[in-house]
């Protein structure tokens, strides 16, 4: 991209604020356990029918619902959620052990680091990245 273009982009968006993960009212309570309980997000916020997790920076991810979402995601690979990770085989064996099924476990990737993919309970994929050394 060139810089003109790159420095009016940075000028006007100038961070990721969050993601959210909208999902049905029937299919939030598995969604809620999966995140807050299997992966162990750190919650900032929760009530009826949302959670949002934070991280440093004030970036969040955020489980809500939507009424037009029905059912579990019908293109899961259209998005992809990258959770940063400082031991990701630490982290999949504990995952593993908590029934998550990977579509790809841990393995190295050409440019040094790590990467695992797996979905949540509504088929979003996630991925695991851990950063080269």
């Amino acid at each position: 991209m060139p810089d003109a273009v790159t420095d009016a982009i940075t000028d006007e968006i100038t961070g990721l604020a969050g993601v959210l993960v909208w999902t049905s009212a029937d299919r939030f309570e598995a969604m809620e356990l999966f995140y807050c309980d299997t992966l162990a997000l750190p919650v900032r916020t929760a009530r009826d029918g949302f959670v949002s997790f934070a991280w440093p920076g004030d970036v969040r991810l955020t489980l809500t619902l939507h009424d037009r979402v029905d059912g579990t995601a019908r293109d899961p690979d259209r998005l992809m959620i990258n959770l940063h990770v400082a031991d990701i085989a630490a982290l999949a064996a504990r995952l593993g052990d908590a029934g998550v099924r990977f579509d790809r476990p841990p393995q190295r990737e050409p440019w040094g680091g790590w990467i695992a993919t797996f979905r949540d309970p509504d088929g979003n994929t996630l991925q695991l990245l851990q950063s080269a050394t």
